[in-house]
């Protein structure tokens, strides 16, 4: 959230001890005992739907006296439009009690109902509650699919809640509060965009499969690459304009399948293989998935925006720096391999150092360099890695008996700064249980590759120096060129920032392309599928348990 944003919240819910007109007098509306009766019950459950929240919603009529909120239609009808929009955000109206609201306000319009007022209240606050929460925090829980995952879940807890209920019933646009109070940057609006343009092509019929077969390049001339032109067409990539019918695969074809393959992260050689097959193939459906999955993903970090952020995208293998709101800069990263993950979940850099030492994890010793130092018995010294015994002397390696060792070594096993060095040049450290950071790396040539997915858990930076100048702020204060004679000096020295900064490490498989267009990313870690499945699956929890303290 940006400051003006926070500003705007914080002054919206700063009224706890001065009631609003509509607060005032709705605390003057006369008690009614079935509420009451209802709330205080083992188990709230109206019209046949289990209202999870029953702690906060007690609180909140009790507040109130036990009196009405929903006396006003407009109110009603405001909140219809409300959950009616839901799938705009890849949410379930049904999630809301979507078909009870519409039969209360048709109620209010003197069709039948078989909802007593109490009940309707009850129904329509919780309703509203899930709404606001699913918005402001996501419907699925993150650190309960991913005990990884540190994201704050915050509610509203500056004032009583019957007070910001009040409120919320008589902003002058219910839509308009719910958006200040779970504000959607411009990824957020611009995958909202595309989850609609991609539920109208489905509902049109979709795009049709690509045959498979031998490999396709320019010049070929092939009954299937009718097919191609009829699925790039569908999704955009061959522009409306082009030769629909014909079966040669021209230069406009090259283009467009180029287009497609950077819009899949694929490699963009323009040659329809195996893998852009496959890509051209998957179904929409799964497609507007990936969509749905990400705004979810997004809503569970809405708290963690701020004006100064590093995010990392583990799927689409890309650092980015927003300041001031706006994405500054960005650049190509490595992340964890497929058996040594990293981790969803958000800290905040304190410091940098140059030129750093780089001590072997023992997962790493253990599965990696004890194998090598047995094969070959000059890999620690080619690797710059000393050895050192527990009393933090050094070891002459050869003195040691590797064969000896399966599980782990009595030693700590340390690489000396150099252009070999795993960590390069510099690591920036945001204190965290994983042991995850970003650093440089020696191995720079793998920057090229579409996947990167080559670490044992941290980030790979691939122009770690700009990284670390937009960290320190002002150039003139601490210029390109101090950078540059610190790691000349090859003496390990930290480099403390002014303010600390925070990095967010996110895992989205449909993100934007520079064009703006959608872009959808390999799932690596095949994740997405508990997300979406808690996404599609019943509401367990409304409110985050913190907030019920």
């Amino acid at each position: 959230m940006s400051n003006l944003s926070a500003r705007l919240l914080k002054l919206a819910l700063s009224t706890a001890v001065c009631m609003t007109p509509a607060a005032a007098a709705l605390a003057q509306t006369a008690a009614n005992p079935e509420l009451e009766r209802l709330l205080r019950a083992d188990e709230l459950v109206v019209a046949g739907n289990r209202i999870l929240t029953e702690e906060t919603l007690l609180e909140i009529y009790e507040g109130n006296g036990f009196s009405l909120f929903w006396e006003n239609g407009q109110n009603v009808r405001e909140l219809l439009e409300l959950v009616e929009k839901a799938p705009e955000h890849g949410l379930d109206p049904s999630d809301y009690f979507v078909d009870q609201v519409r039969e209360i306000l048709n109620a209010r319009n003197g069709q039948s109902s078989n909802l007593n007022s109490a009940e309707s209240d009850i129904l329509l606050t919780g309703s509203l509650l899930r709404y606001g929460y699913h918005r402001r925090l996501g419907k699925v829980n993150a650190s309960k699919l991913d005990p990884d995952i540190n994201f704050r879940r915050e509610a509203f807890r500056d004032q009583p809640p019957h007070i910001t209920l009040a409120q919320i019933l008589e902003a002058p646009s219910m839509q308009g509060f719910i958006d200040m109070a779970a504000p959607s940057g411009p990824v957020y609006q611009r995958l909202q965009y595309w989850l609609q343009e991609y539920r109208q092509l489905a509902a049109a019929g979709g795009w049709p499969a690509v045959p498979e077969g031998p490999t396709l390049r320019k010049e070929d001339d092939d009954p299937r690459v009718l097919s191609i032109r009829v699925r790039l067409a569908e999704s955009g990539e061959l522009p409306a304009t082009a030769d629909h019918q014909s079966t040669a695969f021209d230069e406009q074809l090259v283009s467009a399948v180029k287009l497609f393959q950077q819009r899949h992260a694929l490699d963009d050689d323009g040659i329809v293989g195996k893998q852009t097959i496959m890509a051209m193939n998957v179904p929409i459906g799964d497609r507007i998935d990936q969509l749905r999955t990400s705004l979810e993903r997004l809503r569970w970090v809405n708290q963690e925006a701020a004006d100064t952020l590093v995010a990392v995208n583990i799927a689409s293998f890309r650092v980015f720096f927003f300041e001031d709101g706006e994405l500054e800069w960005t650049t190509r990263a490595m992340v964890g391999k497929s058996y040594r993950q990293t981790p969803v979940f958000r800290g905040d850099i304190a410091y940098m150092e140059f030129n750093p030492t780089w001590t072997i994890p023992p997962g790493i010793l253990r599965n990696d360099t004890l194998p090598a130092i047995k094969r070959d018995p000059n890999y620690l010294a080619s690797k710059n890695i000393r050895v050192i015994d527990r009393n933090g002397k050094f070891v002459d390696p050869a003195t040691v008996n590797w064969n000896q060792y399966s599980k782990g070594v009595p030693y700590t096993l340390r690489q000396d700064p150099g252009p070999n060095n795993a960590l390069g040049t510099v690591k920036f450290i945001f204190p965290n249980p994983h042991f995850v950071f970003l650093h440089d790396t020696p191995s720079r040539e793998l920057f090229d590759r579409p996947e990167r997915a080559f670490s044992s858990g941290c980030i790979r930076v691939e122009n770690p120096m700009k990284l670390a100048e937009l960290l320190m702020g002002d150039p003139s204060e601490f210029p390109q060129k101090r950078f540059e004679e610190i790691v000349d000096s090859r003496q390990t020295q930290r480099v403390n920032l002014t303010e600390k900064i925070p990095v967010v490490i996110l895992y989205l498989t449909a993100g934007l392309a520079n064009d703006g267009n959608v872009m959808f990313l390999k799932d690596i870690y095949s994740r997405d599928d508990r997300v979406l499945n808690a996404l599609n699956g019943p509401v367990y929890v409304d409110l985050p348990q913190a907030d019920k303290s």
